[in-house]
């Protein structure tokens, strides 16, 4: 309440604009919770309460060596096994509950369909299939498999198959659990390979066509599809199963993709079909920057580029690379004629600011751009990018010409014609970008492409071995002044990232070929220049003699001629 007045009175005495920039900011209670031991503990706790309780509570028939408590016992060990495996190989993800509550919630709801699909109170009468068959061709074996390679990949999609399949089979009577575990297995396996195949979300249905192939030939393997009655082929039975199997497939996929945007929004996850989505340069903040500010506009596609082919060069995410730096500086759309790429016609604004002004007009794009996306509401890791781009780099050419200014008014102090007090302090700190550091690898690969293209603009007649050393040394200073200390960039990474980066630039600096022209079409042009030289010849020599005849025979004063 104090601070709203405060700013009240200051915006009546005219010392606080009237606009108020969002920031990106998330709440702290979300921050407290995601990064908790004592919710992921009870997280864990939670999902093996539940996981023994699916167990005992399923109406099966388990076998002399394996009793109810003993199949929990088994399922126990694995959840163990599996948070241990988990806690190894996927720390990051351990260390975020709301990945844990992702993962177990999927795998919950998967082991529930597959008991309910088990369950479901069909005969024989149903063209050949028992419950049993009909069960094992319509379960869902591939939705938690699914969900997590195309949400969190294919890592962590393997670790999900292997625990729900061996869990799967321990919901179901023990004469099925070998089929069961290996057919979700195999099932899982082809749901991981067909991830990278599904772009958009038209091609998931593709996806459930070929699990449900699979499951038809699993189907068919394990006599669960019609066979023969009396030696005859049950041709209907058989088409029956099939069609079974395929449906099941399709409509396990269809129903993951219809939850997925559902998924996105809650647990704050893109996917690469959402990615894609967003590549569209049909939005109105990139339709304004075509008119508004042309030059920016080309230089974020360039990036783009630039970023987009250095992520694939080491396995980042290059749709994420490409969209996020389609949007990156769209700050600069509240003074587009502040920044170089936009100035055409020479009048430069800054001539007319001091440095620390203009560098507080550069800097303040990454301000204005995070409001912006905030106010379109723009996916969250794009105003990540936003605003970690420029990391707390430097604005040097202003930083330089305002120690040149203070070297200047210091000669002048010397020499008498200046009082020390003129004298301008300049502080590193006004020459910065605010920060933070990038904090992921696609942040990072887009502040070098950032950087990267807005050089290699100020080379005069670009070589290879101009590229190479401007490339080079860009990134050398970069990791000197530790601004890819926080992104997870190996070394390694970055040095296979440079060698793609001198590539792309390589190739947008070619050389043309001049391609000679026809003898036919050289003479003709010879000819014609040759007629236009002898016009012009017989043009000057009428000239010369009209400017010749009026000097001799021109009248003079007097009417005479001289």
């Amino acid at each position: 309440m104090i601070k709203a007045l405060n700013r009240l009175q200051l915006k009546r005495r005219g010392l606080m604009s009237e606009k108020t920039r969002r920031k990106h900011s998330e709440h702290e209670w979300i921050d407290k919770l995601s990064d908790s031991l004592i919710v992921g503990g009870v997280s864990y706790l939670l999902f093996a309460l539940v996981l023994g309780i699916l167990i005992l509570g399923a109406p099966v028939e388990r076998g002399e060596l394996l009793s109810s408590w003993g199949a929990v016992f088994l399922a126990e060990v694995t959840l163990i096994a599996g948070v241990l495996h988990f806690y190894i190989n996927h720390p990051r993800s351990f260390n975020r509950n709301g990945r844990i509550v992702l993962i177990f919630s999927l795998m919950f709801i998967h082991l529930s369909l597959v008991r309910i699909v088990f369950g479901l109170p069909i005969g024989d009468s149903v063209l050949g299939l028992s419950g049993e068959k009909f069960g094992f061709l319509l379960a869902p074996l591939a939705f938690a498999p699914f969900s997590i390679s195309i949400l969190l990949g294919r890592a962590q999609a393997l670790f999900v198959t292997i625990l729900c399949s061996i869990w799967g089979a321990l919901l179901v009577d023990t004469d099925l659990s070998l089929l069961i575990l290996v057919a979700n297995l195999m099932v899982g396996f082809i749901c991981v390979l067909l991830t990278d195949s599904v772009r958009k979300r038209s091609g998931l249905i593709r996806a459930g066509f070929i699990i449900g192939v699979m499951m038809l030939i699993f189907g068919y393997i394990f006599n669960f599809i019609g066979g023969r009655i009396d030696g005859v082929m049950d041709w209907k039975a058989f088409g029956f199963g099939c069609a079974v199997a395929v449906l099941g497939g399709v409509v396990t996929v269809s129903v993951v993709g219809a939850i997925l945007p559902v998924i996105e929004t809650l647990f704050r996850i893109t996917t690469d079909i959402s990615w894609i989505e967003l590549a569209d340069l049909n939005h109105p903040l990139l339709k304004k920057m075509t008119i508004e500010a042309p030059g920016t506009y080309h230089h974020s596609l360039i990036v783009a580029n630039l970023s987009e082919a250095a992520a694939e060069s080491i396995g980042a995410n290059s749709m994420k690379c490409r969209v996020c730096s389609y949007f990156h500086d769209i700050g600069k759309l509240h003074k587009p004629e502040y920044f170089i790429e936009n100035i055409s016609n020479g009048d430069n604004p800054h001539d007319e600011l001091t440095p620390t002004m203009s560098a507080l007009v550069i800097t303040a794009h990454v301000k204005e751009g995070v409001d912006m996306a905030l106010k379109k509401r723009l996916n969250t890791q794009i105003v990540d990018v936003i605003e970690q781009h420029h990391g707390t780099s430097m604005v040097s050419f202003f930083y330089r010409r305002a120690i040149d200014q203070q070297q200047e008014v210091r000669d002048r102090v010397e020499n008498g014609e200046a009082n020390e007090d003129d004298i301008p302090e300049v502080s590193e700190k006004n020459f910065r970008y605010p920060g933070p550091l990038p904090q992921f690898k696609e942040s990072g690969i887009i502040s070098l492409a950032d950087a990267i293209e807005s050089a290699s603009r100020t080379l005069q007649k670009p070589t290879p071995g101009k590229i190479t050393q401007l490339v080079d040394e860009i990134i050398n200073n970069r990791i000197i002044e530790g601004q890819l200390k926080d992104c997870d960039l190996t070394l390694r990474e970055i040095t296979v990232m440079g060698e793609s980066f001198k590539s792309t630039l390589r190739s947008m600096f070619h050389n043309r070929i001049t391609y000679p022209k026809d003898e036919s079409e050289i003479e003709s042009n010879a000819s014609r220049k040759g007629k236009e030289k002898n016009k012009s010849r017989t043009a000057q020599n009428g000239n010369g003699n009209a400017k010749k005849s009026s000097q001799v025979s021109g009248p003079t004063k007097s009417g005479t001629v001289v």
